[in-house]
């Protein structure tokens, strides 16, 4: 059975939900100037793992987005479901106060979630901003802002983990560098640059707490990190980046066509946001094409604060409503590195 991971990345998803479907070849296409399809061996799917973890050097396919990527490392994060139990009564009454709505219900549980490598090949075709990962490092003495292309965050379940049939299977200009093959094992282990680099920047790549709600089949994500703090002598501004996947569980298309946020900051502001789309796009939600992810900025003049709000959907029938975006935390962290890798 053949696979076409870049055009077919659903299919892939529901061949793989059945047993027996998994040693089977994996291509890729690749499309020349002229138009004409060429097809190229990628490897052979692998059974994915229901219990324990996925090891550094894993080669995978992102069961939503259809890229193939490489395994880097794991985390152990905290997801806050706001679904389990469902306390919409609750959080209803409390969506349009000017505090977020309360958690104190919320299950909470631990998930793996890995760092991982993104081929180039395939960034042009992914419905997710994944470019870079970013954070402040320390330069001369000021904090600037730097840039990691070609890193994501992967839960367990999204890994369709697969065989290389070739040496080089990922692009990336930092393969090479984190990982080496092992012939003996014929598998990738990391290397002591990735080790190092790792331990330097684990402030700053931390994955700690994960947030879900689901507003009328539609799921949204968001994943908070702490970036770092710039300091002058008249203040102090700290940074967060988060990243937000929106995820169409119904039938029926979907548009996000505006966002509306409330960003409380310790210092006692409490800060709105309103405008159309994300990012400068407004993503349709389909049941062929159901995700779409983002990362975005927001900057206190305190160590932490809270952010919650709404996302503004368009149905294919015309129906408009809000869908939640559940309330996160913005803390900080000790600057424990004072170094850019």
């Amino acid at each position: 059975m053949t696979i076409l991971c870049r055009f077919g990345l659903l299919s892939i998803s529901k061949a793989c939900s059945h047993k027996g479907l998994f040693n089977v070849a994996l291509r890729t296409i690749s499309v020349s100037s002229t138009q004409k399809t060429r097809l190229a061996e990628v490897g052979k799917l692998e059974t994915p793992k229901s219990q324990g973890k996925y090891e550094t050097g894993q080669l995978f396919l992102h069961r939503v987005f259809g890229y193939r990527g490489i395994i880097l490392f794991p985390w152990a994060a905290r997801v806050y479901d706001r679904d389990i139990p469902n306390n919409s009564k609750n959080v209803e009454a409390n969506a349009d106060s000017n505090h977020p709505p309360s958690s104190k219900e919320v299950q909470r549980k631990t998930h793996t979630f890995y760092q991982v490598l993104i081929d180039q090949r395939d960034c042009p075709y992914i419905r997710a901003q994944t470019e870079a990962v970013t954070f402040l490092g320390n330069q001369e003495s000021s904090r600037s802002l730097y840039a990691i292309p070609g890193l994501d965050y992967v839960a367990h379940e999204d890994i369709l983990p697969y065989l290389a049939s070739e040496r080089t299977p990922l692009q990336h200009e930092l393969f090479d560098k984190f990982l080496a093959f092992n012939p003996e094992k014929e598998t990738f282990e990391a290397q002591d640059t990735l080790k190092a680099w790792q331990q330097k920047n684990h402030p700053w790549l931390e994955l700690s707490d994960v947030h879900k709600e689901t507003t009328e089949g539609i799921r949204v994500t968001v994943i908070p990190f702490y970036m770092g703090c710039r300091e002058t002598p008249a203040s102090s501004v700290y940074w967060w980046r988060y990243c937000i996947r929106l995820e169409n569980l119904g039938e029926l298309t979907v548009q996000l066509r505006e966002r509306h946020w409330r960003i409380f900051s310790l210092s006692g502001t409490l800060e709105t946001v309103r405008g159309r789309g994300v990012v400068g796009q407004e993503p349709v939600l389909s049941p062929r094409l159901p995700a779409f992810q983002y990362s975005s900025h927001v900057s206190l003049q305190a160590p932490s604060g809270h952010m919650w709000g709404t996302f503004r959907m368009e149905r294919e029938d015309g129906h408009t409503f809000d869908c939640r975006c559940p309330p996160f935390s913005l803390e900080s962290k000790p600057d424990t590195t004072n170094e850019e890798s």
